[in-house]
């Protein structure tokens, strides 16, 4: 049986995994939202069988990531490195910061919660490399950003 929070940690990871297909695809919220839910929420691989997302939380995180885009990505900004713009990043850490910055600045979790989650993800898709201090680093700024009061 899958647990609230593994169906929360699928959704975040497949929100990060649909905001980049928006990015390079193209394909509008609707399009990407549909083909996630009828198609790889609890999809079968090669690799294993798919958690089962929590619907809610995934609609909740893409919506407020692409309707308050503008706002996260001026936040993402401010923790970056001037010579490093949000433009300049990799296109998955964008996903992964504007994801995070959607939960950080309209959700209701937890700040370190947030921050954990998405240093997770970092490491799924960057296992080899620094990406995970990064996204850590960059979060966390975020976080105390958009939530002074919860540090």
């Amino acid at each position: 049986m899958t647990s609230v929070r593994q169906m929360k940690s699928a959704a975040r990871l497949y929100a990060v995994q649909a905001l980049f297909q928006m990015e390079v695809s193209g394909q509008t919220v609707e399009a990407v939202t549909r083909e996630f839910e009828d198609h790889r929420f609890g999809a079968t691989y090669e690799e294993g069988e798919m958690v089962e997302g929590d619907v809610d939380h995934f609609r909740r995180v893409v919506d407020d990531a692409v309707n308050h885009q503008a706002k996260i990505d001026q936040m993402t900004d401010r923790a970056l490195a001037v010579a490093w713009p949000i433009n300049r990043i990799d296109p998955t850490l964008r996903a992964i910061f504007r994801a995070a910055g959607a939960e950080l600045a309209e959700g209701d979790a937890p700040p370190k919660v947030v921050i954990n989650e998405y240093v997770d993800l970092a490491k799924a898709f960057f296992p080899d490399g620094r990406e995970p201090k990064f996204v850590n680093a960059v979060i966390d700024h975020m976080a105390r950003e958009a939530r002074p009061d919860a540090f």
